[in-house]
C-alpha cells in the first residue's frame, strides 16, 4: 500500500505526467519482386535496349519505415510527428524518396478539433490528392505514379520545407493548403511552392481536386532527386465505391517549365472477391497539349492475394504505347522510361506490412 501510494504522489508533481497520453509507433513496407520488361530506354542517351528481367523492389508499395508519434495535450488537441525513410530491399540502400535518411516525411505539428497544421517535408496535397483517386493504390508498376515521378521526379511528393493546414470535415467537405519555403536568401520566389486541396465526400461517392505551383531553385534543389521541377500542377478526380466495386475517373495537368504539357485522362476500377484476393485495373491516356504528335497510352491490371493479415502476394501485366518525344514507362524503378513504339511487362512479388 505505502509502495503504490509513493509512486502516485511522485507521478502527481511530475507536469503533465498523468494528463498527456502518448505514443510512438514504428511501421514499415517491405516489398520485392521478379520484373521483366520486353524494352528499356535511357533518356540520356535516347537509346533503347532490350528486354530485361531482373530483382526489384516496391512494385506494389514503395518499401519504407519510419516512426509516427502522438501526444495528448487535452481539449482534443494532440502533438504529433512523423520520420519516414525510403529504401530499397534489393540492396538495402536509400531509395524510394529523394535520397536523403528521412527523404519521405519529416514533420512535427499539431491536430485537434479546428485542423491539422504540419511543419516539415510531407506530401504536397497535390500528391495526396492524385493518390486518393489512384485505382491501383499508386503502384509503382502500371500506374499513375509511374507519369508523376517521371514527368516532376518528386517534386510535390516529397516536400521540403513545407507548412500546411488540413481543416475538419464540415458538411462533407475538406481543405488543405501548402507552402513551402525556397530558403534562398534575397529571393523568395526561388524554390517556392503552393499547393491546395478540396475534397467532398458523400454516401458512395468523393471528388477530389487539387493544384500546384512550384518553381525551380532554393535550398530544395540539394537533394539527390530533384524536389523542386518548375511545373503546375491540377488534378479533379472521382470514387464511387458500390460493396465491393469501386470505379475511378480523373483528369490530371502537369505543364512542365520548358517541356511538355502533358493532359493525362484515367479510368480504373478494383473489384474484392474475397477478403483475401481482389484485382484491379486502369488505362492512362497521356496527351501533351504542346505537341499533338506527342501521346503514350499506359493499360495495367493486377491481382492480389493476402496471405495474412500483413502479408501479400501480387501479380501485375502491364502495357505502354509512345509516339513522338513521349516515353512513359511502366515501372518507377527499372523502367521508368519506355522507348517509342509498344512495350510490355510484369512482375510478380511479395508485400510485407510491419
Amino acid at each position: 500500500m505505502f509502495q503504490a501510494c509513493t509512486v502516485a504522489a511522485v507521478l502527481s508533481v511530475l507536469p503533465g505526467a498523468v494528463r498527456a497520453q502518448s505514443s510512438v509507433t514504428l511501421y514499415g513496407i517491405l516489398d520485392t519482386s521478379l520484373f521483366y520488361t520486353n524494352h528499356t530506354f535511357n533518356p540520356r542517351t535516347r537509346a533503347s535496349g532490350g528486354h530485361v528481367f531482373s530483382l526489384t523492389d516496391s512494385d506494389y508499395s514503395s518499401s519504407r519505415f519510419g516512426l509516427k508519434g502522438r501526444e495528448d495535450l487535452g481539449g482534443g488537441t494532440a502533438a504529433i510527428f512523423a520520420l519516414e525513410s525510403g529504401f530499397s530491399t534489393s540492396n538495402g540502400a536509400l531509395g524510394n524518396s529523394n535520397g536523403n535518411f528521412f527523404g519521405r516525411m519529416a514533420y512535427v505539428g499539431l491536430t485537434g478539433p479546428y485542423g491539422t497544421v504540419k511543419m516539415g517535408e510531407q506530401y504536397s496535397p497535390f500528391a495526396l490528392s492524385l493518390l486518393n483517386t489512384e485505382p491501383r493504390g499508386a503502384s509503382f508498376f502500371g500506374s499513375g505514379a509511374v507519369i508523376y515521378i517521371g514527368s516532376v521526379f518528386t517534386t510535390g511528393l516529397f516536400t521540403p520545407n513545407a507548412i500546411s493546414y488540413t481543416s475538419p470535415k464540415i458538411a462533407g467537405f475538406e481543405g488543405s493548403g501548402m507552402i513551402a519555403l525556397g530558403g534562398q536568401a534575397g529571393n523568395f520566389q526561388a524554390g517556392r511552392q503552393y499547393s491546395a486541396r478540396l475534397t467532398y465526400t458523400m454516401p458512395h461517392l468523393v471528388v477530389d481536386a487539387a493544384l500546384f505551383s512550384g518553381n525551380s531553385g532554393g535550398s530544395a534543389a540539394s537533394t539527390p532527386i530533384p524536389t523542386t521541377v518548375a511545373f503546375t500542377g491540377r488534378t479533379i478526380g472521382a470514387v464511387s465505391n458500390w460493396g465491393n466495386a469501386i470505379f475511378n475517373l480523373s483528369y490530371t495537368n502537369y505543364k512542365v517549365a520548358s517541356s511538355f504539357d502533358e493532359q493525362v485522362y484515367m479510368g480504373g476500377f478494383r473489384y474484392t472477391f474475397t477478403p483475401a484476393f481482389a484485382a484491379d485495373g486502369g488505362v492512362w491516356w497521356i496527351h501533351d497539349g504542346n505537341a499533338g504528335t506527342n501521346h503514350s497510352l499506359l493499360a495495367a491490371a493486377g491481382v492480389t492475394y493476402s496471405l495474412s493479415a500483413r502479408t501479400m502476394v501480387y501479380g501485375e501485366l502491364a502495357m505502354v504505347n509512345n509516339h513522338g518525344r513521349l516515353h512513359t514507362g511502366l515501372s518507377v524503378n527499372g523502367a521508368l522510361y519506355e522507348p517509342t513504339g509498344s512495350s510490355t511487362g510484369a512482375t510478380i512479388g511479395i508485400r510485407h506490412l510491419f
